[in-house]
């Protein structure tokens, strides 16, 4: 069981500027709660509760005023600041220390993922041993992401970032499940033309050794990325009117905690506290 999760999130949002000039984008709004809630959402749906948030260097304390250890949530975050963005599998060696001996997931800080199964695949998933496991998803632009090609046995034969020609519609989300293999292989990568270390390039070194499997968001499902400020609007748009429509909140990272039997009824009255009078602190009244 993978006990132990990561949350990327450092780079500079140069496509969301002037607003990231100021503040990480992370932290910025998607709808009622800031996006860092979304991605740490996922790894408490899959039941870890061992967290290392990496951001930009200088922003630490933005985070912590948010999230300052998880304590309040029944978890442990804990947070390393990355000095630039040197690619994907960089997060692997920045948390060497903090992955230790065991096996890690990783989840990009600008995704957002949806489903109503979406937590009994994210535990199947975390129940991960050997080798790396990523979660696909059906799209109908595939020239603007990573995919793959699988077999029957949803092992991964091949894989293409931003393919020009038709490859496959089966894109790789930013949802990552590895053993602890992974620290080692990612310092052994080498920097690709653009200057960083490339996820692809990690993925394939687990493919070559045939440990690279496949599980795949199902339809009606969704994932989001929110790279852009039409991404971001998009996004904020999905998530409140789903919230609105059911009365129920995505990402409500106090429900989750109580829910997995992680804090108590005082835990969300602190919650109340700490957010003061706003709708979110309406909604963790409403909690049993």
């Amino acid at each position: 069981m993978i006990k132990k999760g990561i949350i990327l999130a450092g780079g500079t949002g140069s496509r969301m500027s002037p607003l990231t000039k100021a503040v990480n984008k992370q932290l910025l709004p998607i709808y009622d709660k800031p996006l860092i809630f979304y991605p740490l959402s996922v790894l408490m749906l899959a039941k870890i509760r061992n967290i290392l948030i990496i951001v930009n260097k200088g922003q630490l304390e933005q985070y912590k005023k948010i999230l300052p250890n998880g304590k309040n949530l029944g978890i442990k975050i804990t947070y390393a600041e990355q000095t630039k963005p040197k690619g994907l599998p960089d997060a692997f060696v920045v948390g060497e220390k903090f992955i230790g001996k065991d096996n890690v997931s990783l989840i990009l800080g600008d995704n957002f993922f949806y489903g109503q199964s979406f937590s009994k695949k994210l535990i199947e998933c975390s129940r991960l041993k050997k080798g790396a496991k990523v979660l696909l998803y059906k799209v109908s632009n595939p020239q603007n992401y990573g995919v793959a090609k699988i077999n029957k046995n949803r092992k991964i034969l091949s894989i293409k970032e931003k393919p020009k020609k038709y490859f496959s519609d089966l894109a790789i989300t930013g949802l990552y499940f590895f053993d602890n293999k992974v620290v080692n292989y990612s310092k052994k990568l080498k920097p690709s033309k653009r200057g960083e270390v490339e996820i692809t390039d990690l993925l394939n070194k687990y493919k070559s050794n045939g440990k690279l499997k496949a599980d795949f968001i199902g339809r009606g499902g969704a994932w989001l990325d929110t790279g852009t400020i039409d991404d971001f609007y998009k996004t904020s748009a999905f998530v409140s009117s789903i919230e609105n429509r059911q009365g129920l909140k995505i990402a409500c990272l106090e429900e989750i905690a109580l829910n997995n039997k992680w804090i108590s009824r005082k835990s969300i009255n602190d919650s109340i506290k700490f957010y003061g009078k706003c709708l979110y602190s309406e909604y963790l009244k409403k909690l049993k």
